[in-house]
C-alpha cells in the first residue's frame, strides 16, 4: 500500500473513530448566505459542541469565544455590525472548525402564519399576478430567504412536536431568477421594497407559515395558559383530540376517497348524477395549540430579527371563538416578544374583504368581522402596525394574487415606524373616538389627513339607538371627522362601519388609503 493511500486510510479510520459529540453542530438557520441584523448591541449565534469545548467565534474583525455548557450548548454575541451586502465568511471553532459562507449584514424579518403568507410568487398556493415577468427580473442576491426544509401540512401526517425545539433543518437562498419563484410572496415584495428604499442593503426573510393553521397553534402553550379568556377556547382543543389519532384518520379518508371513486365511475357509466364528495383528510393535530411554536418558532430563537410581519387569521374568521382573535394576536405578540427577550416590531395585515358582498347595515356573524376588529384592537399594543387592505380582496379571492399591493402597503407601515421615513400616508384612517350630539354621531379617527369617499357616495356606515337595531346611515365628511346620521333616529347610541365579511366601505383618506371597519359598541 502506497504512503498516501496508507495515510488516507488512518485518517479516515481516525475520523470514523471521533466521539459523536465532536464536531460543532449550528442550528438551521445559521449557515450559507444568513443575513445578520445591522446595528443592533448583540448579534446572537449558537450552537452544540462536547460539554467543556471552547469554541471560538470570527467574523467582520470581531473575535469571540466561549466555553459549552454541561449539555454541549454555547452561545456568543457578536457586537454592533454595520450593514453590508458584501458576503463574508463567519468561522465557528472547536475541536474542529465549521465555517458559514457569504453572509452578509442588513435586516432580518420574520414572516409568519397561514397561507397568505406561504403562498409563492410560483408554486405554492397558485402564482402572482404577472409571475414570470417577476421572476425573471428577480436579480437581488442581498434579498434572502431562509425557509425550512421541510413545513407541516394539515393534508399530512407528520405532527408538530409536543415541547419546544431547539433546531428544524433549513436553508437561507438568494434571490435570483432561478430562486425567485420559491420565495414567499408578500415577503418578497415586503423585502424589494426596503431593499431598494434602503439603498441597497440586504433584507433577510425569515419564513415560518403553514397554511390553514389557526393563531393558537403560533403561540406557547404557557402563554396561552396565563390568558383566562382562553381557556374555554384551549379546553374545547382538549375535547376535540380526545382520541383523535391522526394516521388512523388519514387511513379512513383514503378508503372513504376510495370508495367514492368507485361510486362515482359506477354512477358516471349508468348515466347518473355522482355521489357528493367525502371530505379531503385534515391532519387536526398539525393546528393543535401551541404545535407549531413548538416545531418552527422555538428553534428561530434567539435569532436577532428587526420584526415579524404577520399574515394570519382567515382560519379563525369563523367559529365559537372569533371573538377572541384580538386577545390571541395581542397574547402571541407579547409571547414572542418574551421569547427574543426584545421589544420586536409587530406588523400584521388586516385579513381583506372575502365572501358575499354585504347586503345587511350591520353582519357581525359574517366571515371575519371579528378578526378584522381584533387586528384593529390589538394596536393599542406599543410598535405595532397594520396594514388595512379591505380594498385588495374580493368575493372569491381565498389566496389573492395582487401580493404586491398587500406588501406595499405592509412596507409603507414598517418604512414610516420602523425606519422613520417621513411618508404623508402610511397608513388608512383608524377609529379613535365617537361622541353623541342631538340626531347624529360625530366620529374622529387617526390618519384621517384629507377624508374622502372613494365613490361619489360615502357608504358603509349603520347606525342604531338604544333598542340596537342597525340601519343604513348618512355620513358626510366635516374636516377630518364623519358626522353619521339618521333621520327616524332623534338619539343614535352606536356606529358600525364595514361591519360585514365582504363589505360596502368607500371612506379613504387623502392617500386612497381604506379605513377599518369598526364599532363604537360592542359589535354583537
Amino acid at each position: 500500500m502506497s504512503p498516501l493511500r496508507n495515510y488516507l486510510s488512518v485518517t479516515f479510520l481516525f475520523v470514523l473513530l471521533l466521539p459523536v459529540g465532536a464536531a460543532v453542530r449550528l442550528p438551521g438557520i445559521i449557515s450559507d448566505h444568513m443575513v445578520l441584523q445591522a446595528e443592533v448591541e448583540a448579534v446572537p449565534l449558537w450552537g452544540w459542541a462536547d460539554p467543556g469545548e471552547r469554541v471560538t467565534v470570527t467574523f467582520a474583525g470581531h473575535r469571540v469565544e466561549t466555553v459549552t455548557r454541561t449539555d454541549g450548548a454555547w452561545r456568543v454575541d457578536l457586537p454592533r455590525l454595520s450593514a453590508t451586502a458584501e458576503g463574508r465568511d463567519l468561522i465557528i471553532a472547536g475541536k474542529d472548525q465549521r465555517l458559514v459562507r457569504d453572509v452578509v449584514v442588513g435586516e432580518v424579518w420574520l414572516c409568519s402564519g397561514q397561507s397568505n403568507m406561504e403562498m409563492q410568487m410560483k408554486g405554492l398556493h397558485g402564482q402572482v399576478d404577472r409571475a414570470d415577468e417577476e421572476i425573471a427580473a428577480a436579480q437581488f442576491p442581498a434579498l434572502r430567504l431562509f425557509d425550512f426544509d421541510e413545513a407541516y401540512d394539515i393534508y399530512r401526517l407528520p405532527v408538530p412536536p409536543g415541547t419546544p425545539q431547539a433546531d428544524r433543518p433549513g436553508r437561507w437562498i438568494r434571490c435570483t431568477p432561478e430562486t425567485a419563484a420559491r420565495f414567499i410572496a408578500l415577503g418578497y415584495y415586503f423585502g424589494r421594497e426596503l431593499h431598494q428604499v434602503l439603498h441597497g442593503r440586504a433584507v433577510g426573510l425569515v419564513h415560518s407559515s403553514v397554511g390553514g393553521t389557526p393563531i393558537e397553534a403560533w403561540t406557547s402553550l404557557e402563554a396561552q395558559k396565563a390568558v383566562t379568556a382562553l381557556q374555554p377556547l384551549l379546553a374545547d382543543w382538549t375535547r376535540r383530540l380526545d382520541g383523535y389519532d391522526p394516521a388512523r384518520e388519514q387511513s379512513a379518508a383514503a378508503v372513504a376517497r376510495e370508495a367514492w371513486i368507485r361510486q362515482r365511475d359506477a354512477a358516471k357509466a349508468a348515466h347518473q348524477p355522482p355521489p357528493k364528495a367525502p371530505a379531503a383528510y385534515k391532519n387536526l393535530r398539525v393546528s393543535t395549540p401551541a404545535g407549531l411554536f413548538n416545531g418552527m418558532i422555538a428553534p428561530l430563537v434567539p435569532y436577532r430579527l428587526k420584526g415579524v410581519l404577520w399574515y394570519q387569521g382567515e382560519r379563525n374568521a369563523a367559529g365559537p371563538f372569533t371573538s377572541l382573535y384580538g386577545l390571541q394576536l395581542e397574547t402571541l405578540v407579547k409571547d414572542w416578544r418574551s421569547q427574543w427577550g426584545d421589544d420586536l416590531y409587530f406588523a400584521w395585515v388586516q385579513i381583506p374583504a372575502f365572501q358575499r358582498e354585504q347586503r345587511e347595515p350591520s353582519e357581525p356573524n359574517g366571515w371575519g368581522v371579528w378578526v378584522r376588529d381584533g387586528q384593529r384592537q390589538a394596536l393599542r399594543l406599543p410598535r405595532t402596525g397594520m396594514a388595512i387592505t379591505l380594498d385588495l380582496g374580493g368575493a372569491t379571492a381565498g389566496h389573492p394574487t395582487n401580493k404586491a399591493d398587500f406588501a406595499h402597503r405592509l412596507a409603507l407601515v414598517v418604512r414610516h415606524e420602523v425606519y422613520g421615513e417621513a411618508l404623508p400616508f402610511w397608513s388608512g384612517p383608524v377609529f379613535r373616538s365617537a361622541r353623541q350630539e342631538p340626531g347624529q354621531m360625530v366620529l374622529t379617527f387617526d390618519h384621517a389627513e384629507g377624508l374622502k369617499s372613494s365613490q361619489a357616495e360615502l357608504k358603509g356606515f349603520a347606525i342604531a339607538d338604544a333598542q340596537r337595531k342597525f340601519v343604513w346611515a348618512r355620513a358626510r365628511i366635516q374636516g377630518n371627522e364623519v358626522i353619521v346620521s339618521h333621520p327616524d333616529l332623534a338619539r343614535p347610541t352606536a356606529v358600525r362601519y364595514g361591519w360585514a365579511a365582504n363589505p360596502v366601505a368607500t371612506l379613504v383618506n387623502g392617500g386612497g388609503l381604506p379605513a377599518s371597519p369598526f364599532a363604537t359598541d360592542d359589535g354583537r
